[in-house]
């Protein structure tokens, strides 16, 4: 086969068994689980040789006309670059994994057939995404994401923080597509195309005659997609879904897209100095904001969402100061590791009947009831710490080193403010990762207290998972360096002063909160259990011995969500003594805690308005509108009444209403020729 008929292939696949798993799941149980694996392993295969096949060498372009469309026609269209083979191998590797998983963390969830085929879907559309040569055929696959992750985020429907969240993250995501979609069709119109190839070659020569206003319109669709600063607030909420939905939204596809999209375009907004700020600025808020409210929570699928909302802060950074090479570097490293980070948090979860990392620093032995998830996870945290020589270390460093390269004016390709605001939040955000993760490690795997329960072995398909991906966790960075073609022929070697810069300050932040954790710890140890223990025991079924293997595994979760939500208000406001996270923040806590409050900000900016203007609009149709209208079929039936009354059969009724109504009459005409005299 060519390699074109391959790379149709990639998506296609996915899509069909997504397709085939809704029509046959429920009639033939026993093909869902082929139908969700083997399509999802195959494309995989497929985007590994379409991978090798183009070598990091020129781009592989075919196009066929879609539909004639008048001036700016449409193509189903191919471009295929070293950037695109390598994360189209990410999300076949994530997404696999993710399927592989879900079999026996769902196993006997009755709405596994529709879960695992919206999970196909989701992971064809993102494909599609990679693959696509023309901006409208990508935007199907960016809106088909989002619809998926609607049904997905709320695969609890059960509980209502997962419909709600699910409809936040539609809102907040349709929010941003708007002006995404408005930008693009103005990028067409300059263009003349929209055929990706054709877009920038028109940016080359200039032909944009108004860059500025079409990156700040598509920044908006890549801020709510990715969850940038200030459209963010949807992914911490989203954490309601099932954990293998958050590894596969978090590490490859949905979050992903919008900074794939600006690396495939970075031209675009490399030809406006203003937007390159603007990212800067929105990548500075987002990594710095994310980090200290990562600090704060207490739930660890929120910790480790509000953690990729800072890593998607590092690769705007790098796209702000115009190294796509970096920017696409720590997207492949950060899904790798991200994803391994919450599939062991599902193990986790499962195993303390909890989500809360208060609950879990009461258990004793909780690293020695899930051997397999404390030593990937513990390689992750690493990787995410940007530990040397973990992977989340020479992708972290790309992008500082890039940022520094722009800052001290060595890049033309973006102006030095940029590079200076990226560096400095990088480098702090650097110290607060490593912190963050520090305190998610001693809390879930170092607690005193009840002994942990025993559950048993997990299933062998959820815990070969995370060995598998915990080799690109600990090797990938190292093998970069003999994929320069892939790269733009780009070395992303570390450079000396932010490797030293960058690791140092993360070796401080974990030290500093290992520190302050032997303080809250003894600080506890003299402390009665009392009301933090109480709500520990409310948050789950930790302390019942109860097996969450035993039935759904996704009921487990469901029932930790819906006893996490109404009791984390509680534990978020309370003193917890053996917290690390609040000492060090101090009074800042209580804010980062939620999220700084952008929620209730945009609550009283957004939500009130247009509820109160909702409530108007209902009285005025009910009271106003609908007034009009009982009125009019009123005023006849009352007219209609009266004259029936008047029928009665009497004649000599009907006679003096006749003589009655002639004198009204004649003494009307009377006065009016008198007064006409």
């Amino acid at each position: 086969m060519t390699t074109t008929t391959l790379a149709v292939l990639v998506p296609l696949l996915p899509f069909l068994g997504a397709a085939a798993g809704l029509l046959l799941g429920r009639t033939v149980p026993g093909l869902v689980r082929p139908l969700a694996v083997l399509p999802t392993l195959t494309s995989l295969v497929l985007a590994a040789v379409v991978a090798a096949r183009q070598g990091g060498d020129s781009a592989v372009d075919a196009a066929t006309q879609l539909t004639p469309t008048g001036s700016v026609p449409i193509d189903l269209a191919l471009h295929i670059d070293g950037f695109a083979a390598l994360v189209a191998v990410l999300v076949g590797v994530v997404a696999s994994c993710v399927q592989i998983y879900s079999t026996g963390y769902l196993r006997d969830d009755p709405r596994y057939p529709s879960y695992a085929a919206l999970v196909s879907l989701f992971t064809s559309a993102m494909l599609l995404v990679v693959y696509s040569g023309d901006l409208m055929v990508l935007l199907v696959g960016w809106e088909v994401m989002g619809i998926c992750s609607y049904f997905l985020v709320g695969h609890y429907w059960e509980t209502p923080e997962a419909r709600a969240a699910s409809l936040k993250a539609f809102l907040v995501t349709k929010l941003g597509d708007v002006p995404f979609l408005i930008g693009l069709f103005a990028l067409a119109v300059d263009a003349g195309s929209f055929r990706i190839t054709t877009v920038l070659a028109t940016v080359a020569d200039g032909g944009l005659d108004h860059p500025t206003l079409i990156a700040l319109l598509l920044l908006a669709g890549v801020a709510g997609k990715s969850a940038q600063f200030p459209l963010h607030t949807w992914l911490p909420d989203a954490m309601a879904g099932p954990t293998p939905v958050s590894a596969l939204i978090h590490a490859a596809t949905m979050v992903a897209a919008g900074v794939y999209f600006v690396a495939r375009l970075l031209p675009v907004f490399a030809a406006s100095s203003a937007a390159l700020v603007v990212l800067a600025v929105m990548a500075a808020v987002t990594m710095a904001g994310s980090a200290l409210a990562a600090l704060a929570q207490d739930d660890i699928k929120r910790v480790l969402a509000y953690s990729t909302i800072g890593q998607l802060g590092y690769m705007t950074g790098a796209l702000a100061v115009g190294d796509r090479g970096a920017a696409v570097f720590h997207l492949l490293s950060h899904g790798a590791f991200k994803a391994l980070l919450f599939l062991a948090a599902g193990v986790i979860i499962h195993a303390a009947g909890t989500n809360s990392l208060a609950a879990m620093s009461r258990m004793r032995n909780l690293r020695a009831r899930v051997p397999d998830a404390y030593w990937t996870m513990t390689v992750a945290l690493l990787a995410l710490a940007a530990i040397p020589p973990f992977s989340g270390f020479f992708s972290k460093e790309a992008v500082l080193g890039a940022a520094e390269h722009t800052a001290t004016g060595h890049a033309d390709s973006a102006p030095a403010a940029a590079g200076w605001i990226v560096l400095v939040a990088g480098l702090l955000s650097a110290l607060l990762t490593a912190a963050y993760a520090a305190r998610l490690w001693l809390l879930a795997f170092h607690g005193t207290g009840t002994e942990a329960p025993d559950h048993g072995r997990q299933p062998v398909t959820m815990t070969a998972v995370l060995w598998v991906l915990a080799v690109p966790s600990l090797a990938f960075g190292l093998a970069v360096g003999t994929l320069p073609d892939w790269f733009d022929g780009h070395e992303l070697a570390p450079k000396l002063t932010t490797s030293v810069l960058g690791t140092g300050l993360a070796l401080a932040g974990a030290l500093v909160m290992y520190g302050a954790w032997r303080h809250t710890t003894a600080l506890a140890a003299r402390v009665p259990i009392g009301a933090v223990a109480a709500r520990s025991q409310v948050l789950g079924s930790a302390r019942t011995g109860e097996s969450p293997f035993d039935a759904d595994g996704g009921e487990v979760e469901a029932e930790a969500i819906a006893t996490h939500a109404p009791a984390y208000g509680d534990i978020a406001s309370a003193p917890d003594p053996a917290d690390p996270g609040r000492l060090l923040l101090g009074p800042l806590h209580r804010h980062a805690a939620a999220g700084f409050h952008l929620d209730a900000v945009y609550a009283a900016l957004f939500v009130r308005p247009v509820q109160a203007g909702a409530r108007l609009v209902r009285f005025l149709d009910r009271e106003v509108v609908d007034a009009y209208v009982r009125g009019a079929g009123t005023a006849p039936r009352l007219l209609g009444a009266a004259v029936r009354r008047a029928q009665t059969g009497n004649v000599q009724t009907y006679l003096s209403a006749l003589l009655a109504g002639t004198v009204v009459l004649a003494v009307a005409a009377v006065l009016v020729a008198t007064a006409g005299a």
